[in-house]
C-alpha cells in the first residue's frame, strides 16, 4: 500500500535545477539541492552528467555548491567560504574552483567585494555583478534610515543606498576594475565575443526610475554605448543577435487605438542597430517569456533564454504549460520543442539540448534531446500516493473558454486502507478545497504541487483552475486590470460551479479557499462577497491597494498599471481629468480593495504571513485578520519570522512544514 504524502514528504525531494553545457559539449553540470531538517536550511551540490556515456555522479557533497559557471578551459567556479578566515571576511567573495572529472575544489581567488553572478569574458578576464552599499555600514545600528523609494525588496531587506555594480576582474594581475559608478543601479545581461550588456540607470536617492537603460560594452577597447536611455522603454530581455544588432523585448505603451496598453506581460521581439539605436519590429509575441507554471516543488535557477548558432532558445508559458521553442534571425518561431508541463531552464550545445523540467506529474528532472538522464527522485511515485488531476474546460456566462483541474482523494476513487483518511459524509459526498494562484498572471498546470498532494492525501477534492487575469492565454486574456475582483471573482465561482456539477462526490456545504499573493487578495475578496465557502485560508494577502502601493517593493508601479484610475478610453480619461495615478481615483482604489467588503465576512479564517515580505507586507494580512476579529468572526493569524514572500516555495524546511499543518487544520476544522 502507497504512503500518505504529509507535510514533511518534501523533505525526501531532490531539487535538480541550473543545467549547463562544458564548453567542449562533452559534459553537462547542474545543481540538485535537498532539505536539511537539522540546520533548518538547503544543501546543494555540483553534479556532472557525461553527455556520451550518460553517467551521472556527484562532484561536490559541501552542501555549498548552488550556483556555478564553466571557465572557458572547462574547470568550474562557484562562490563559498570555507575557512574562519574566509568567513569572518563579510564583504569579500571567495571562488573556489574544481575539475568536472572530479577531485578536491582548490581556492581560485578573492575579490574584496560582495560579488553576485560572474560570467567570464576568456580565460582571464570576467565580468562580474556585485552588490555596492552607499548608505550605512554599522551593522550594529539599532535603526534604519529612509531616504529612497522603493527602500525594501523581498527578499533582500532593506535596501537603501544597495545598488548593483559591474566590475572587471583579471585573475592573472588580481585586478578589480569598476565599470558603473557607485550610485548607478545596474544588472548584468548577456556576455558574448568580448562583449557585455547591462541595464541600469543612475538612481541617488528619492523615487527610483521607471525603466532601466540599456548599455553595451566593450572589454576590447573600454568603450560603452547606451543603446536605450533610462525610462524610454520597459525592457524584458536583451541579447545579442545578428552583427551589429540586438534583440530587445518591449511593448508599446499605447494600444493603436490611443488607449493605455494594459497588456504588459507579454512584449515583442524588436531589433536594436548598434550604429544608429534604431528599433525595429522583429516578431509580435502574445505570450510571456520564462516559466510561469506553479509549483511548490522546484528549487533553484538557470537560464531562460540563449541565442545558439542562428536560433534564439527561450521558455514561454503557453496555456498550462512552460515549453522550450525558438526564433530564427528572421523572426519566424518554432512549435513546441518539449512536452507538456514545466521547462524550468535548458542549455544548448551544437545540436544537443538539455532541459530540467517537470513533466507528468513528477519532480524536475534532467532531459537531454527528450531523453530522461537523471532519475534522482525515482521512486516517490510508488511509494507515495499522488493524485493526477483531471483536466477540463468550459465556457462561462462570458463566452470564455476557462481551464481548470479536479483532483481527487483517494478515498473518492474507491480505495480503501489505514492510511488513506475518507472525509465522506453520510451522503458519500467529500469536502472541497478551492486553491487560487498568486500572479495574477501565473498559471497551474498538472505539475507536482506538494500542498495540493497534501490536502487531497488528507481526504479534500482539490480544484483549481487559470481564471481572467492567468498567463499563457495572451494579453487580451490578462488584462483583468481596473477589474480586480470582477470578472476575475465570477470565474473562480463559475469554475467553482462547474466542478460541483461535474462531480456530484463534492459536498457545496463543505466548501474550502485558499491562495497567496494575488490568490489572497482574492480569497479575501471572496469572504467579503459570499459565504459559500465554510472555511478561508488567506496567505500574503492584499487586502487594501492604498496599503500596498505605499509599502509594498513593487507596489508604486503595480499598483500604478493595476489598479490606477484609468480607463481604456484616452478621451474618458482625459475628460474626466485624471493623471492616471491612483491617487486620482481614491474611491476605485477602496471599492477594489477586500477590506472595504471586510464587515461582511462570515467565513472562519486563517491568515498566514511573514514578517520579511516585503512583497505583501504583513500590515495588509493584520488589516484583514482584524477586521474579522471586529466582526465576531473565527478568525487566527500565524505570522512566520524571519520569512519572505517565498515561505511556501524555499522557506524554512521547519516552517514549511509547520504553514502546512495550519492550513491542514484549519480546514478539517471546518470542513471535516
Amino acid at each position: 500500500m502507497k504512503k500518505r504524502i504529509k507535510a514533511d514528504t518534501f523533505l525526501h525531494f531532490q531539487y535538480v535545477s541550473n543545467p549547463t553545457f562544458s564548453p567542449d559539449g562533452s559534459k553537462i553540470c547542474f545543481v540538485v539541492q535537498k532539505a536539511d531538517l537539522e540546520n533548518n536550511g538547503y544543501q546543494g551540490n555540483l553534479w556532472i552528467l557525461d553527455r556520451e556515456t550518460r553517467r551521472v555522479c556527484q562532484l561536490t557533497s559541501g552542501g555549498d555548491g548552488s550556483d556555478y559557471v564553466f571557465t572557458p578551459s572547462g574547470t568550474l567556479l562557484f562562490q563559498t567560504k570555507r575557512t574562519k578566515e574566509e568567513k569572518e571576511k563579510e564583504d569579500t567573495a571567495v571562488f573556489y574552483e574544481i575539475d568536472p572529472a572530479g577531485g578536491e575544489a582548490r581556492p581560485a581567488f578573492t575579490m574584496p567585494i560582495k560579488a553576485g553572478r560572474i560570467v567570464p569574458v576568456d580565460e582571464d578576464l570576467y565580468v562580474v555583478q556585485a552588490t555596492q552599499n552607499n548608505g550605512e555600514t554599522d551593522k550594529d545600528r539599532g535603526w534604519e534610515t529612509l531616504e529612497e523609494s522603493p527602500f525594501w525588496f523581498n527578499g533582500r531587506g532593506f535596501t537603501a543606498g544597495l545598488r548593483g555594480r559591474i566590475y572587471l576582474y583579471r585573475r592573472s594581475t588580481r585586478e578589480l576594475k569598476a565599470i558603473t559608478e557607485p550610485w548607478f543601479d545596474a544588472s548584468l545581461g548577456q556576455v558574448k565575443d568580448g562583449k557585455f550588456l547591462f541595464r541600469g540607470a543612475l538612481w541617488e536617492g528619492g523615487r527610483k526610475y521607471d525603466y532601466p537603460g540599456l548599455y553595451l560594452y566593450d572589454t576590447v577597447d573600454d568603450s560603452c554605448v547606451c543603446l536605450i536611455e533610462p525610462n524610454q522603454k520597459a525592457g524584458y530581455v536583451a541579447d545579442f543577435w545578428k552583427d551589429g544588432q540586438i534583440l530587445f523585448t518591449t511593448y508599446e505603451s499605447t494600444t493603436p487605438e490611443g488607449g493605455v496598453n494594459v497588456g504588459m506581460y507579454n512584449p515583442d521581439f524588436y531589433t536594436i542597430d548598434i550604429a544608429t539605436k534604431e528599433l525595429k519590429l522583429l516578431a509580435r509575441y502574445d505570450r510571456a517569456i520564462g516559466s510561469s507554471v506553479g509549483s511548490d516543488a522546484r528549487l533553484g535557477g538557470g537560464r531562460a533564454v540563449k541565442l545558439a548558432g542562428d536560433k534564439w532558445y527561450f521558455v514561454t508559458t503557453d496555456c498550462e504549460s512552460a515549453y522550450l521553442r525558438y526564433m530564427t534571425l528572421d523572426g519566424e518561431i518554432s512549435g513546441n520543442l518539449t512536452p507538456e508541463g514545466s521547462v524550468d531552464s535548458f542549455d544548448v550545445w551544437g545540436d544537443h539540448i538539455v532541459t530540467c523540467g517537470l513533466h507528468g506529474n513528477r519532480l524536475a528532472e534532467l532531459y537531454l534531446d527528450g531523453e530522461q538522464l537523471t532519475h534522482l527522485n525515482d521512486g516517490l511515485e510508488e511509494e507515495y500516493d499522488i493524485r493526477t488531476p483531471e483536466y477540463f474546460e468550459f465556457t462561462n456566462t462570458d463566452g470564455v473558454s476557462i481551464h481548470g483541474y479536479i483532483m481527487e482523494p483517494a478515498a473518492a476513487a474507491g480505495q480503501t486502507g489505514e492510511e488513506i483518511p475518507n472525509l465522506a459524509g453520510e451522503d458519500g459526498k467529500f469536502p472541497c478545497i478551492l486553491h487560487i494562484h498568486g500572479g495574477p498572471a501565473t498559471v497551474f498546470g498538472s505539475v507536482y504541487h506538494h500542498e495540493m498532494q497534501l490536502w487531497a492525501n488528507a481526504g479534500f477534492y482539490v480544484i483549481f483552475c487559470n481564471p481572467r487575469g492567468s498567463d499563457g492565454r495572451g494579453g487580451a486574456f490578462e488584462d483583468i486590470c481596473d477589474r480586480y475582483g470582477g470578472i476575475d471573482y465570477e470565474d473562480l465561482m463559475a469554475f467553482t460551479d462547474e466542478a460541483l456539477r461535474r462531480c456530484p462526490k463534492i459536498d457545496p456545504e463543505r466548501l474550502g479557499v485558499t491562495g497567496g499573493s494575488y490568490g489572497g487578495f482574492m480569497t479575501n475578496w471572496i469572504i467579503g462577497h459570499t459565504d459559500r465557502f465554510k472555511a478561508a485560508c488567506s496567505q500574503r494577502s492584499i487586502s487594501s491597494w492604498t496599503v500596498f502601493e505605499h509599502t509594498s517593493d513593487i507596489g508604486y508601479s503595480f499598483t500604478k498599471y493595476h489598479q490606477g484610475a484609468r480607463t481604456r478610453d484616452a478621451e474618458a480619461v482625459r475628460a474626466e481629468g485624471s493623471d492616471g495615478q491612483p491617487r486620482s481615483g481614491r474611491e476605485q482604489l477602496w471599492a477594489h480593495s477586500p477590506l472595504a467588503a471586510a464587515p461582511n465576512c462570515k467565513t472562519p479564517t486563517l491568515f498566514i504571513h511573514s514578517d520579511r515580505d516585503y512583497r505583501c507586507w504583513m500590515a495588509e494580512g493584520i488589516s484583514m485578520f482584524t477586521a474579522l476579529q471586529m466582526n465576531g468572526c473565527p478568525s487566527k493569524m500565524v505570522l512566520f519570522h524571519d520569512e519572505t514572500h517565498e515561505l511556501s516555495r524555499s522557506g524554512k524546511p521547519k516552517n514549511r512544514i509547520h504553514r502546512m499543518e495550519e492550513i491542514l487544520a484549519w480546514m478539517e476544522k471546518y470542513l471535516k
